[in-house]
């Protein structure tokens, strides 16, 4: 698809698949089982800061070119956050009401909540089939604050070097994340850890890709040390899966161990995108694996595969009376993935679609270019 980078759609979809993989691995309890690959299955969390990295990469991108570039005109912020509600709402509503319909019974309020998505402001156990929600308030919140963090670091950027102070300035917002978790320990406030401060750091370090990828800098090194970037990003999610990082079961982490885990995410995120944003090579072996015409396409239709595929567990787990904790790993695998990727295509091309081209003017309405100017004929280059 035009204007799409299909390696990252292809990272996109690697994390969709890994939040689908905890989710089946905590509901069969695989993740709190012994050995090794209970406990990397047990990370695999890390889609979540993954997703919020390229969220900042991506739509930081153009106000980072107006910051670094005269000529570039930055986002209209209207204009931005309409697109950003066509992009995540529908898709959002035609998942939470049905569930909301079929197993729970709230209030006006709750319905509210829900649907506004600030469940995370008030606490509580969430219904049944909506429990990876908890990051959409957090993107929603990031989506609203952009623009003002876009037009401070544009002011930031004019007093000196731009890039410099663009990155110094973004680099502010991981210590609001660790202030965050300090707070979150020392008061006994653990709400706040479902909030947006406790995650600007994956946002932050998007934000920096976007900035280094359009003054064009990090490139060699992201194209000469990819291999090497992958590599490390490994061997630091087999740390991540140890205790260091904190418990596999529902206990919260200590602050050492939630700073810890703060950490090894964002280097891990930040390791694994960087080479196909600093250095996006189409012809290079990373981006024929990762952007391949399959893992593109489910880059694509990520979204609604992570709206629907914890309602398709559930009701697969209701449908056959197993309980929690319990179930075949590969099974209930098997059939979830199967009906999440059906779902997930008929989302995507009966509902994504037609809301996104509604930001889209029909060619008939864009009015044909004026001609331009005789000019003196230039030589071929």
């Amino acid at each position: 698809m035009k204007g799409r980078d299909a390696a990252l759609d292809g990272i996109r979809a690697l994390a969709a698949l890994g939040v689908w993989l905890l989710h089946v691995g905590a509901q069969t309890g695989l993740i709190y089982q012994e050995g090794m690959l209970a406990r990397m299955t047990s990370r695999l969390g890390i889609a979540v800061p993954v997703f919020f990295l390229l969220s900042g990469l991506l739509l930081y991108r153009p106000w980072a070119r107006a910051a670094l570039e005269d000529d570039a005109p930055a986002p209209r912020a209207g204009r931005y956050l309409w697109h950003r509600v066509l992009r995540v709402m529908p898709a959002y509503w035609l998942v939470v009401v049905p569930v909301l319909l079929l197993w729970a019974s709230l209030p006006w309020t709750g319905w509210v909540q829900w649907l506004l998505m600030l469940q995370n402001y008030t606490g509580g156990r969430p219904p049944d089939g909506l429990y990876q929600m908890w990051t959409m308030p957090i993107e929603l919140a990031f989506y609203l604050l952009l623009p003002v963090l876009a037009w401070l670091l544009h002011r930031w950027a004019r007093g000196g070097d731009r890039l410099v102070r663009l990155l110094a300035g973004i680099g502010v917002l991981p210590l609001v994340s660790v202030a965050s978790v300090v707070v979150e320990h020392a008061f006994d406030l653990h709400l706040m850890s479902q909030w947006l401060p406790h995650y600007l750091i994956y946002f932050a370090a998007g934000m920096a890709l976007a900035v280094l990828s359009v003054a064009g800098r990090g490139r060699a090194v992201a194209e000469g040390l990819a291999p090497h970037f992958l590599v490390l990003a490994l061997l630091l999610y087999v740390v991540l899966s140890t205790e260091l990082a904190g418990p596999r079961t529902l206990m919260l982490p200590s602050m050492p161990q939630a700073l810890t885990r703060m950490a090894l995410e964002a280097a891990i995120a930040t390791l694994v995108v960087a080479p196909f944003a600093l250095a996006p090579r189409r012809d290079s072996l990373r981006h024929r694996v990762l952007g391949n015409p399959v893992m593109a396409y489910m880059g694509r239709v990520s979204y609604s595969f992570f709206l629907w595929h914890v309602p398709l567990i559930t009701l697969f787990y209701k449908l056959t009376g197993m309980e929690t904790f319990s179930g075949d790993f590969l099974q209930v695998g098997a059939v979830t993935f199967v009906a999440a990727a059906l779902v997930s295509m008929a989302a995507y091309h009966l509902v994504e679609e037609p809301v996104l081209r509604l930001r889209r003017p029909s060619p008939a309405a864009v009015p044909p270019p004026a001609p331009a100017p005789a000019r003196p004929a230039a030589p071929v280059s």
